[in-house]
């Protein structure tokens, strides 16, 4: 079998109005100033180490993110939209054999609703994503996690995603990564963690599959 992870936001897709837009609506809530203009670094990373970074003490942290989720888990996830031709090329995929798999620092429980809510769910295997409390938040972990879980092999496996966190994870398991530049981290950033290919376009999805991880003749 070979075994295709994707990221979820920002490879599949346009999720930040609604994280960012959660993001805000946590720091109004605590009295603390808005975050700048160029907002795009939030977009992938655990939650936790956002707040971190805009300044929120690490005391702190728990009730932040608490309410982050307040809104995101009501309104924020539905504040998003698939980009052009995702599921296209997931059909594409699918029928071709590959098994598809979400591989999302995201909550499971929230990623799960966006992928059915969208469609995307129809095309998978298997969908992994972190627990509420951070566990397996990190791309690491959780690709580790997913091999485990389906038995594959990383030679078997591609990872794709749009931050540099998909591609150190995707490394630090021995699994070949493909960098989304048209997502939130562009093309210096994938370049400069490492990636092995990259796609501008979701229309290259397919081709970039079947080129990295061809499938064997039975």
């Amino acid at each position: 079998m070979m075994y295709v992870f994707l990221d979820l936001d920002g490879t599949l897709t346009d999720s930040a109005p609604g994280i960012l837009n959660s993001i805000s609506y946590a720091l109004e809530k605590m009295q603390l100033p808005p975050f700048e203009a160029n907002a795009s670094w939030m977009i992938g990373p655990p939650v936790w180490s956002t707040f971190e970074k805009l300044g929120v003490e690490k005391a702190k942290l728990d009730q932040a993110v608490a309410l982050y989720r307040e809104r995101y888990t009501d309104v924020g996830w539905s504040e998003n939209s698939l980009y052009d031709g995702v599921l296209e090329q997931l059909s594409i995929l699918k029928d071709q054999g590959y098994k598809l798999c979400i591989a999302t620092s995201k909550p499971h429980s929230y990623a799960k609703k966006i992928t059915a809510y969208f469609g995307i769910s129809d095309f998978m295997a298997h969908e992994f994503g972190s627990e509420l409390d951070g566990t397996r938040s990190d791309k690491t972990s959780l690709l580790a996690h997913g091999l485990g879980l389906v038995g594959a092999f990383a030679e078997n496996s591609l990872m794709i995603g749009d931050r540099n966190y998909d591609v150190i994870g995707a490394k630090n398991n021995n699994i070949k990564v493909v960098g989304a530049s048209y997502g939130y981290g562009g093309n210096t950033e994938l370049i400069e963690a490492g990636a092995d290919a990259l796609i501008s376009d979701v229309s290259e999805l397919s081709a970039v599959v079947t080129s990295f991880l061809p499938l064997k003749e039975t």
